[in-house]
């Protein structure tokens, strides 16, 4: 498949800049690739889909306050730093994006919070990634991160267009995020409530955790109209081994299993057996799924409305259906559906 065939045009003003008031409250529409069939409802709905034995796959990243900014030494000039991974903890090395990239020389010195209390050094300027900075800070590696974690905000995807409120530290996490190290919200989730989770685990629904820590090639725009030649960037995964018993149990059982969002179908994909088992696994992921592909693990899916020709667009064309996403899509336009990280979910079933 090329490309431009996962090309739409989405009106501006269905770019949610805003969470729903109640997470479990945001507009789900019901995909059924079996029967070819487009329902609408309230996501707090999705508790009619889901029976006992049934599995649902969450990915438990946290978001980390990975937006920094400060200004450069010398001129002052303002500076944006977003924070991508850390290299080396002794040296306090991280991989950054830094805006406005070509004023940053290697050597510069950039300055942090209201009385500078934190300085970084560019060490380097050629990484395909942004830049390396070190940090330049006396105290213990605790202090290091406290601060860090102090002065950095929200990192909100640029396409939101507006500043973090307070309010995005809790609604830009899921309510289940335990392992610090995302860039960005595994947004499918953000729609689950603890309300919503209580009634599923009362109706028996089991649920199985593993980390994928989303980066920003998550949004990496697809510059190649051949898919095959693109490259996706790597992100981190664990899968523990009592997520793989209990999604192989379902599956034993023949129950449904539901990956929620696209990363947490990206690592189960990355790690199956020949026999279409879920392996643990504990490394790095660079899949990237696109039509025709065969799963072989989840036959459910909750995800959000994407952007144009993006890799997770892509990737639930693959498992929706090319022809029915493409349909639903052009029903969420026409029936205004929030799109993007804070907007409405899509419920996939095959």
């Amino acid at each position: 498949m090329k490309l431009s065939q996962f090309k739409f045009d989405l009106p501006k003003e269905l770019i949610a800049k805003y969470p729903a008031e109640h997470r479990d409250e945001s507009r789900m529409m019901v995909v059924n690739a079996k029967e070819g069939t487009i329902e609408h409802k309230v996501f707090k709905d999705v508790v009619n889909y889901f029976d006992e034995g049934d599995v649902m796959v969450l990915n438990d990243t946290k978001v980390f306050p990975a937006r920094l900014f400060g200004n450069k030494e010398k001129t002052g000039a303002k500076i944006e730093v977003f924070l991508l991974r850390e290299l080396n903890r002794e040296s306090r090395l991280w991989d950054v994006l830094v805006d406005p990239a070509r004023k940053i020389r290697i050597g510069n010195k950039l300055y942090f919070g209201e009385d500078d209390s934190l300085v970084a050094e560019v060490i380097d300027n050629t990484t395909s990634r942004g830049r390396t900075l070190r940090f330049l800070f006396d105290g213990s590696y605790e202090e290091f991160r406290e601060t860090l974690m102090n002065l950095g905000n929200t990192p909100l995807p640029k396409y939101i267009e507006r500043e973090a409120e307070p309010e995005d530290e809790e609604r830009y996490q899921t309510i289940y995020a335990q392992n610090e190290g995302a860039v960005a919200a595994p947004t499918a989730g953000l729609h689950f409530s603890r309300e919503v989770l209580k009634r599923l685990e009362l109706q028996g629904v089991d649920f199985a955790k593993l980390t994928l820590h989303v980066g920003l090639g998550t949004f990496r725009t697809v510059e190649v109209e051949d898919l095959t030649k693109h490259k996706m960037d790597s992100e981190q995964i664990e899968i523990p081994e009592d997520c793989c018993d209990i999604v192989n149990n379902a599956k034993k059982n023949k129950r449904r299993i539901c990956a929620v969002g696209t990363t947490s179908m990206r690592a189960m994909e990355t790690s199956f057996s020949t026999d279409k088992m879920l392996k643990p696994y504990s490394g790095w992921t660079n899949k990237f799924i696109f039509p025709p592909y065969e799963f072989s693990v989840a036959n459910a899916m909750i995800t959000n409305f994407h952007v144009p020709e993006s890799t997770l667009l892509m990737m639930i064309s693959a498992f929706g259906g090319y022809d029915l996403i493409m349909e639903a899509y052009q029903q969420a336009i026409k029936e205004k559906y929030r799109f993007y990280s804070y907007g409405d979910a899509m419920l996939i079933l095959t």
